[in-house]
């Protein structure tokens, strides 16, 4: 399969030039900077457990300072009521825009009425905001392309691939032993992540290449509510009892995001796995530290890296653009169906990571130091 190279436009950040008047009302207990004379837009990130969602806030609040606005930059913690009782706050301090990413993106439909009632725009930021009219625009990745680069790692790492999918010459027949992991079926990412691998997968599970030993290979079975990297680790120490106690070994681990992925090393761990030639190839999404020195020591095999420096650009930029009443740049107006409405949508390109170009993806992009690595 040919993937599709996506490109953020720089340009469209310049919107935010033009800096607005408006309420830059004070919060309690929050995260608002800046005191810009822009007005205030809310930014709702729905948890601090994971280094990515601290990276996309602090990333999406100084792109926002930096032209002028205030930011009252909200985390609920994975709880749905606080982070629809953040959202209120927003709207009553008199916020002109918000950013979204939503918990479970089919619980804001009443809080964002409010919104649309108040003329305040509303941007989804990489979790579509589903079942209501009231969203605006769409940041995000091509995730059905990431769950694609999640497949192909897992390929790579048996010697099926190289890291776009293309056969490799004289690969190994199989058949590998797999297991397939989810994300929280609240989060409509979850969605595109696993058809998108699914999509590679299923002809190789169809000639037999690859082995579902579990028989588990419906994105129910092998959801993982929350993204919670305790419950991966007990579902996977579950498959391994149930399914590999006849001697058989686990190739393979299909894991949507790095956190699921440690738990699931962990599994394997205290099931007497250990890294070398038998240890199984094991994916990931997002490039968090801890993940990516795993990488490095073997322990997992790849994470998709989504640089969340440019997605809060395409974000922030979208806001600022509303704000000037000027029309955001999107490209793709179709994929993003929340059920009411396609929304339009900015959808940037991700980036496999192996051992072989941690360095040249993520130190020399400035997203990790060397130090931060151990490098």
């Amino acid at each position: 399969m040919k993937t599709k190279k996506i490109f953020f436009a720089a340009a469209t950040i310049a919107a935010g030039a033009l800096v607005l008047s408006g309420c830059t009302g004070g919060t309690d207990g929050g995260d608002e900077g800046g005191g810009g004379d822009g007005g205030l837009i809310g930014v709702a990130m729905p948890t601090k457990s994971s280094e990515r969602w601290i990276q996309d806030g602090d990333a999406v609040k100084a792109t926002l300072e930096e032209q002028g606005f205030s930011v009252d930059l909200q985390y609920a913690e994975d709880d749905i009521p606080t982070q629809v009782s953040q959202i209120e706050n927003m709207i009553t301090k008199g916020a002109e825009a918000l950013i979204v990413a939503s918990i479970d993106g089919t619980t804001l439909s009443e809080v964002l009425q409010t919104a649309a009632d108040a003329d305040i725009p509303v941007i989804a930021y990489d979790r579509l905001i589903r079942d209501t009219e009231n969203v605006d625009y769409y940041a995000t990745f091509d995730n059905f392309l990431v769950g694609q680069q999640q497949a192909w790692t897992v390929l790579n790492g048996l010697g099926l691939t190289d890291l776009e999918g293309n056969p490799t010459d004289g690969a190994p027949a199989g058949p590998f032993n797999i297991e397939l992991f989810a994300g929280s079926l609240d989060d409509n990412n979850a969605f595109f992540f696993f058809n998108g691998a699914m999509s590679v997968f299923e002809p190789l599970i169809d000639d037999g290449t690859l082995v579902v030993k579990s028989g588990q290979t419906d994105i129910e079975q092998a959801a993982t509510l929350r993204w919670d990297g305790e419950e991966a680790q007990s579902r996977m120490e579950n498959l391994i009892t149930a399914n590999y106690s006849d001697g058989s070994q686990v190739d393979a681990v299909l894991s949507p995001y790095d956190g699921i992925s440690r738990g699931i090393i962990g599994a394997l761990t205290d099931a007497g796995y250990t890294v070398g030639e038998e240890w199984p190839i094991i994916s990931g999404q997002d490039a968090e530290v801890d993940s990516v020195k795993a990488i490095l020591s073997g322990e997992q095999y790849a994470t998709i890296f989504k640089d969340t420096r440019e997605l809060a650009k395409v974000a922030s930029a979208m806001a600022v653009a509303l704000l000037n009443g000027e029309e955001p740049e999107v490209n793709d107006t179709e994929t993003y169906d929340n059920g009411v409405k396609i929304v339009p949508s900015y959808l940037l390109g991700p980036v496999p990571v192996v051992a072989d170009n941690v360095e040249s993806t993520l130190v020399d992009t400035g997203y990790w130091t060397a130090e931060e690595l151990g490098l």
